[in-house]
């Protein structure tokens, strides 16, 4: 049995009253679904680069399935996803600007939330509230009290919540949990996660603050985040594969919420979900020239109760560490076990008698068609709990977990500050750090559950 298991559910528990979650035995179906026959009916709420990523991905995933409708305040992108959609089913999809228009839509069984993740607790919960079922992209949220609400709502609606954490679906990091739960390392005392890069010098630019392109409302894009003017950086849908917004604090937590969530939610699913109880983090800016605002280096250390976890990130040196540019490593006693999307492998101690062992993917080369993608299997596995009521492989309180430690590193870079986490108030002990902890949403939005 794995040494963390039993320590960390009494930990869990807590979290959960914490949360104040109601109805956690509940397990009945209370959706919309009619019948084992009938086909979930499904809304993207988001639909930019991720967002469309999902929509392949869960038109790919189950035949069950149907999507109705799709949102997004950038027109260009409402227009992309319609097309998707309607080459699949021969019609067009609803199309709307205001996702409470599809919350407020009874045929809806479940949405999928793949906005910008200042927008994900919110739309989170209100979804549960209002009787559908969850995908929500990481990071679980962007300020640490809004974590335990998504985990509340969740249990109180008796909705399934699956995370878009979706490596715990591929796998090499189930050979990597395999590994580590047949106890071959020997005691874990350490973690390694990393980031290494080259980024241009120049980075994006820094562009002024102009009018929003034709298409986009720019003030529901903000939504709960402060008014600000429009700035081609702060929105960056045009500026890279994946939006720049992630890289402003009013938004996003930078390359520690976007990567390192994936990067340490291995660590957690292999090792019975802990969470540490201090953290220091140092790191800024000291590479990259534009008007981009959260670390582009930077080292957090956490400790366990029973390990130590370093997560590293330079953007500025792509010196690849065992081998690899991005990875974790979970170290034992007997041996390591570094895991990556495209490979898991065992490496033993020096004088250790346990075997090497190497696990990887070897992809086709060309398009590899959508419904052979690893990420098709987390969307099958949440239509499929969909219909059992049973928590999805990434439930959202897992990602909460994983998304905390993450948001917690920020928070202490940011206030310059060793923290105490306490798991079970959730929050931190030292009050410099507690303003970037806290929800502060512009009126007229709320997080209530």
């Amino acid at each position: 049995m794995n040494q963390h298991k039993s320590r960390n559910s009494i930990d869990r528990r807590g979290f959960l009253k914490a949360a104040g979650a109601a109805g956690l035995t509940a397990n009945l179906f209370t959706g919309n679904l009619r019948g084992a026959n009938d086909r979930i009916t499904l809304a993207f709420i988001g639909v930019g680069a991720q967002g469309m990523s999902n929509l392949r991905d869960a038109l790919a995933a189950r035949e069950e399935a149907q999507v109705v409708a799709v949102c997004d305040v950038y027109e260009p992108a409402l227009e992309k996803a319609r097309n998707v959609v309607e080459a699949r089913y021969g019609s067009e999809p609803r199309s709307v600007k205001d996702f409470r228009e599809i919350l407020a839509d009874k045929s809806v069984d479940a949405v999928c939330i793949s906005t910008p993740d200042h927008w994900h607790a919110l739309m989170t919960v209100e979804a549960c509230k209002a009787g559908k079922d969850v995908y929500v992209e990481k990071p679980a949220f962007v300020h640490l009290d809004e974590g335990p609400k998504m985990v509340e709502a969740a249990r109180k609606y008796d909705r399934v919540v699956q995370g878009g954490t979706m490596q715990r679906s591929m796998p090499t990091f189930l050979k990597a949990k395999e590994i580590v739960d047949s106890g071959v390392l020997g005691q874990i005392t350490w973690c390694k996660t990393w980031s290494a890069s080259l980024s241009k010098r120049e980075g994006f630019g820094r562009p002024p603050d102009s009018d929003p392109p034709p298409g986009l409302d720019w003030d529901m894009w903000l939504g709960p985040a402060p008014k600000v003017p429009f700035n081609e950086n702060r929105w960056g849908v045009t500026k890279a594969g994946f939006p720049t917004f992630r890289y402003f604090w009013d938004y996003a937590g930078g390359a520690m919420t976007d990567w390192g969530v994936h990067f340490i939610d291995p660590i957690h699913q292999c090792l019975g979900e802990p969470m540490p109880h201090a953290i220091t983090a140092l790191g800024g800016r000291f590479w990259v020239q534009d008007n981009l605002e959260t670390a582009d280096t930077m080292t957090a250390v956490y400790q366990y109760p029973d390990f130590m976890m370093t997560y590293e990130l330079r953007q500025s040196c792509a010196t690849p560490m065992f081998g690899q540019n991005g990875g974790t490593a979970i170290m034992g006693t007997e041996g390591m076990v570094v895991v990556t999307r495209s490979g898991c492998w065992l490496t033993p101690n020096k004088d250790s008698t346990i075997e090497p062992v190497e696990f990887t993917i070897r992809r086709p080369a060309g398009n590899v068609p959508q419904q052979d993608r690893p990420v098709s299997e987390h969307w099958k596995n949440f239509l499929g709990c969909i219909r059992t009521r049973q928590k999805p492989t990434s439930d959202i309180e897992n990602m909460v977990r994983s998304s905390a430690v993450c948001v917690l590193g920020n928070v202490s870079m940011r206030a310059g500050t060793r923290l105490d986490f306490d798991e079970k108030s959730f929050t931190v002990r030292q009050p410099e750090a507690l303003p970037f902890t806290r929800i502060n949403y512009r009126a007229p939005w709320m997080l209530e559950v």
